[in-house]
Protein backbone atom coordinates (compact mmCIF):
# COMPACT_ATOMS: atom_id res chain seq x y z
CA UNK A 1 0.00 0.00 0.00
CA UNK A 2 1.11 3.42 -0.70
CA UNK A 3 -0.73 6.97 1.35
CA UNK A 4 -0.02 10.10 -0.21
CA UNK A 5 -0.17 12.10 3.73
CA UNK A 6 -1.55 15.53 4.00
CA UNK A 7 -1.80 17.33 7.46
CA UNK A 8 -4.71 19.70 7.09
CA UNK A 9 -6.88 22.51 8.88
CA UNK A 10 -9.66 21.10 6.67
CA UNK A 11 -10.65 19.16 3.80
CA UNK A 12 -13.65 17.77 2.01
CA UNK A 13 -14.30 15.20 -0.66
CA UNK A 14 -17.72 15.29 -2.86
CA UNK A 15 -18.96 13.09 -5.73
CA UNK A 16 -21.76 15.14 -8.29
CA UNK A 17 -22.16 17.99 -5.89
CA UNK A 18 -22.83 15.68 -2.55
CA UNK A 19 -20.27 15.98 0.08
CA UNK A 20 -19.21 12.62 1.41
CA UNK A 21 -16.67 13.14 3.32
CA UNK A 22 -15.66 16.25 5.40
CA UNK A 23 -12.94 16.76 8.19
CA UNK A 24 -11.32 20.15 10.71
CA UNK A 25 -7.90 19.05 11.57
CA UNK A 26 -6.24 15.89 10.64
CA UNK A 27 -4.81 14.12 8.18
CA UNK A 28 -6.05 13.41 4.18
CA UNK A 29 -4.94 10.13 3.27
CA UNK A 30 -4.77 9.52 -0.64
CA UNK A 31 -4.60 5.51 -0.22
CA UNK A 32 -3.35 3.44 -3.05
CA UNK A 33 -3.69 -0.52 -2.73
CA UNK A 34 -0.85 -2.69 -4.63
CA UNK A 35 -1.62 -5.85 -6.79
CA UNK A 36 -0.06 -8.12 -3.36
CA UNK A 37 -1.46 -6.27 -0.99
CA UNK A 38 -3.31 -8.00 1.98
CA UNK A 39 -4.96 -7.49 5.06
CA UNK A 40 -1.50 -7.32 6.88
CA UNK A 41 -0.48 -4.17 4.72
CA UNK A 42 -3.55 -2.27 5.67
CA UNK A 43 -3.31 -2.92 9.16
CA UNK A 44 0.58 -1.88 9.21
CA UNK A 45 -0.33 1.69 7.06
CA UNK A 46 -3.27 2.57 9.51
CA UNK A 47 -1.17 1.62 12.78
CA UNK A 48 2.05 3.79 11.24
CA UNK A 49 -0.22 6.71 9.69
CA UNK A 50 -2.84 6.77 12.94
CA UNK A 51 0.46 7.16 15.34
CA UNK A 52 2.71 9.57 12.49
CA UNK A 53 3.99 12.72 15.62
CA UNK A 54 3.55 14.96 12.65
CA UNK A 55 1.29 17.48 14.76
CA UNK A 56 3.05 20.21 16.71
CA UNK A 57 3.80 20.43 20.46
CA UNK A 58 3.36 23.47 23.06
CA UNK A 59 7.42 23.85 21.62
CA UNK A 60 6.48 23.89 18.21
CA UNK A 61 8.21 20.65 17.35
CA UNK A 62 6.39 17.85 15.77
CA UNK A 63 5.78 15.36 18.22
CA UNK A 64 1.99 14.94 18.52
CA UNK A 65 -0.17 12.11 17.01
CA UNK A 66 -3.94 12.74 15.37
CA UNK A 67 -5.16 10.99 18.43
CA UNK A 68 -3.09 13.44 20.84
CA UNK A 69 -4.99 16.39 19.04
CA UNK A 70 -8.35 14.88 18.81
CA UNK A 71 -8.12 14.49 14.56
CA UNK A 72 -9.87 13.29 12.28
CA UNK A 73 -8.77 11.41 8.86
CA UNK A 74 -9.92 11.55 5.35
CA UNK A 75 -9.43 8.55 3.16
CA UNK A 76 -9.74 8.87 -0.61
CA UNK A 77 -8.94 5.77 -3.02
CA UNK A 78 -6.19 6.60 -5.44
CA UNK A 79 -5.05 3.91 -7.59
CA UNK A 80 -3.14 6.62 -9.98
CA UNK A 81 -0.36 6.09 -7.01
CA UNK A 82 0.81 2.89 -8.42
CA UNK A 83 0.80 5.13 -11.89
CA UNK A 84 4.30 4.09 -13.51
CA UNK A 85 5.49 6.73 -15.55
CA UNK A 86 8.84 5.43 -16.77
CA UNK A 87 7.94 4.78 -20.31
CA UNK A 88 5.87 6.39 -22.70
CA UNK A 89 3.28 8.87 -21.97
CA UNK A 90 0.38 6.95 -20.38
CA UNK A 91 0.62 5.80 -17.12
CA UNK A 92 0.47 1.88 -16.76
CA UNK A 93 -1.39 0.79 -13.69
CA UNK A 94 -0.77 -2.96 -13.77
CA UNK A 95 0.87 -2.43 -10.25
CA UNK A 96 -2.54 -1.46 -9.14
CA UNK A 97 -4.94 -3.59 -6.99
CA UNK A 98 -7.97 -5.18 -9.22
CA UNK A 99 -11.18 -3.08 -8.35
CA UNK A 100 -12.41 -5.92 -6.09
CA UNK A 101 -9.08 -6.13 -3.69
CA UNK A 102 -8.23 -2.76 -3.64
CA UNK A 103 -11.78 -1.86 -2.21
CA UNK A 104 -11.73 -4.69 0.22
CA UNK A 105 -8.23 -3.21 1.45
CA UNK A 106 -9.30 0.12 1.34
CA UNK A 107 -11.86 -0.97 3.35
CA UNK A 108 -9.59 -2.84 5.84
CA UNK A 109 -7.81 0.00 6.49
CA UNK A 110 -10.35 2.29 7.37
CA UNK A 111 -11.80 -0.42 9.76
CA UNK A 112 -8.82 -0.42 11.23
CA UNK A 113 -8.13 2.99 12.00
CA UNK A 114 -11.69 3.81 13.28
CA UNK A 115 -10.51 0.89 15.58
CA UNK A 116 -8.23 2.79 17.02
CA UNK A 117 -11.05 5.54 17.93
CA UNK A 118 -9.83 8.03 15.24
CA UNK A 119 -13.26 9.69 13.37
CA UNK A 120 -12.56 8.57 10.02
CA UNK A 121 -14.58 10.48 6.41
CA UNK A 122 -14.17 8.92 3.12
CA UNK A 123 -14.86 9.53 -0.55
CA UNK A 124 -16.89 6.96 -2.52
CA UNK A 125 -14.77 4.19 -3.85
CA UNK A 126 -14.13 4.36 -8.06
CA UNK A 127 -16.08 7.41 -8.50
CA UNK A 128 -14.90 10.68 -9.78
CA UNK A 129 -14.27 12.74 -6.82
CA UNK A 130 -13.62 16.38 -5.84
CA UNK A 131 -11.10 17.05 -3.30
CA UNK A 132 -10.48 19.79 -1.70
CA UNK A 133 -7.80 20.59 1.75
CA UNK A 134 -5.72 22.93 3.34
CA UNK A 135 -2.82 21.83 3.63
CA UNK A 136 -1.40 22.82 7.08
CA UNK A 137 2.05 23.77 7.36
CA UNK A 138 2.58 22.62 4.30
CA UNK A 139 2.88 18.76 5.72
CA UNK A 140 3.23 15.95 2.85
CA UNK A 141 4.57 12.21 3.54
CA UNK A 142 4.69 9.67 1.54
CA UNK A 143 4.21 6.43 3.50
CA UNK A 144 4.31 2.78 2.00
CA UNK A 145 4.05 -0.67 3.56
CA UNK A 146 6.45 -2.12 1.95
Amino acid sequence: MRAVVQRVSQGEVSVNGEITGSIAKGLMVLLGVHRDDSEKEADYLADKISTLRIFEDDDDKMNLSLKDVGGSMLVVSQFTLYGDCRKGRRPSFIEAAPPENADRLYNAFIDSVRFKGIRVETGRFQTHMDVTLTNDGPVTLIVESK
